[in-house]
């Protein structure tokens, strides 16, 4: 397919990266020429620089060929008036980044489908549901939702009260609990990611990324020893659009604290949000953590616009014997290093926002990418095999699939199984497929008959 980004911000470049080893031709479009060196030195894809609402640039980069125009800017009105530019030019589909979510009310004035706007993402929105997912799993490192709610992928850190399952291999601990199906997709190491086979020997330190059916997860937490109680007591650290929607969706269920530096902004916060504590404070102070009781809080959530400050002070809530810290990040270098010092657990709206992109140009082929994990640097293929292919009717331990590469979950019809080396398919099926980006057209191959 032919795609043309406007925007090569984080979010622009990530897409495009994401896209382009997907073999689709890219055209990217920013106004800034470090972001199209930026892209130029790294990416396979046409750079084209200049203003993304600009007429002329637009022709330029041939959107009226496009099967998607993503508009990724980080200001909403270019966004809108590049989106309608584009339809009116005649792109066959548009996707639109907008961070005020007002456009999308019902009473609002202004309607992204009067600019030809498919699906828009707000990015803020993203962030907080993937949040509020973490606060719901206190024990995970990350978590996500696949199949309409029916899989889940959790990221478990093991330490030294994982004694089930440290110093044995993947196939022991498969084989020791036949009672529940579970996949080991990936296991963070040392910074370095492993798409882990049978053969596999887990250590103390080590994050693997399980993936199960969701009515399991208790059964996964009691094979690691982990408890699964609930989260009750929880901190926000930053009013921002993301702080207070995680407290709007909190606050009915848990004990929620929300602190901000602004006494303006927090006077606002109080009167919107009647069942959130405000605080006026700085939350990096040890003094103001202290006075809060910083370590009977459950659950240390930090989402200032100030990267720095969400690390430093995830860091402290850490120190503090927070059992669990949730940071947003915005640069995304910096999400494996943070989740292999292990302080927390890393959000990025920036990820957020790509995933959710992916996930809607997936609907058109089927063996695109499902979405990326950039953390972990692995990506989800849903892949449907040709009658005859080399992956049909054979078992999968046998079928010649790259190293960095697993077959998760195979879907029957509807009916969902945990993948196994027995396991066959058929061209009735369609698997679920977690593979390092770099092997992602290998596998497909195997799918083609």
């Amino acid at each position: 397919m032919q795609i043309v980004i406007i925007g090569a911000g984080e979010v622009g470049f990530h897409a495009a990266k994401a896209l382009s080893e997907s073999n689709h031709d890219i055209t990217a479009v920013d106004i800034l020429p470090e972001k199209c060196t930026r892209l130029s030195e790294n990416l396979d894809v046409i750079v084209v620089e200049g203003n993304g609402a600009s007429p002329k640039i637009l022709h330029q980069a041939k959107v009226e060929n496009a099967d998607y125009v993503l508009c990724l800017t980080r200001v909403d009105e270019v966004n809108l008036i590049a989106a309608l530019q584009a339809h009116e030019l005649g792109a066959k589909k548009i996707i639109a980044r907008l961070r005020n979510q007002q456009y999308t009310t019902r009473h609002s004035i202004i309607k992204p489908e009067k600019f030809g706007i498919d699906l828009v993402i707000h990015p803020e929105k993203a962030a907080c549901d993937e949040i509020i997912r973490l606060v719901k799993h206190p024990y995970a490192v990350q978590v996500m939702d696949f199949e309409g709610g029916r899989l889940e992928m959790i990221g478990i850190r093991l330490n030294g009260d994982n004694r089930q399952i440290v110093d044995l291999s993947v196939g022991e601990v498969c084989g020791a609990h036949p009672e529940f199906k579970f996949g080991i997709i990936a296991v963070l190491r040392d910074g370095k990611t492993i798409v882990p086979w049978s053969d596999f020997v887990f250590e103390n330190g080590d994050t693997p990324y399980f993936i199960l059916q969701t009515e399991h997860v208790h059964d996964l937490m009691r094979m690691l020893g982990k408890d699964s109680s609930r989260n009750d007591r929880i901190m926000i650290l930053g009013g921002s659009k993301i702080g207070r929607s995680v407290a709007e969706g909190l606050q009915d269920e848990m004990n929620v604290r929300l602190v901000d530096y602004n006494r303006h902004k927090c006077e606002g916060i109080a009167n919107e949000l009647g069942n959130t504590m405000v605080i006026d404070g700085d939350g990096t102070d040890l003094e103001l953590l202290k006075s809060e009781n910083i370590e009977m809080v459950d659950c240390f959530i930090a989402v200032t616009e100030n990267e720095k400050t969400n690390m430093v002070s995830g860091l402290l809530a850490h120190h503090f014997g927070v059992e669990q810290t949730i940071m947003h990040i915005g640069t995304t270098e910096f999400l494996p290093i943070i989740q292999e010092i292990g302080i927390g657990s890393v959000i990025s709206k920036n990820m957020s926002t790509v995933n959710s992109i992916l996930r809607q140009i997936r609907s058109d082929l089927s063996d695109t990418q499902v979405m990326t994990f950039d953390e972990i640097n692995v990506d989800v293929l849903e892949l449907k095999p040709d009658k005859g292919s080399a992956v049909c009717d054979q078992p999968l331990s046998e079928i010649s699939f790259p190293r960095a590469s697993i077959v998760g979950v195979i879907n029957h019809h509807g009916h969902l199984t945990i993948a196994r080396g027995s396991s066959q398919l058929t061209e009735e099926d369609t698997a679920l497929v977690f593979a390092k980006n770099s092997v992602t057209e290998k596998v497909r191959k195997l799918f083609l008959a």
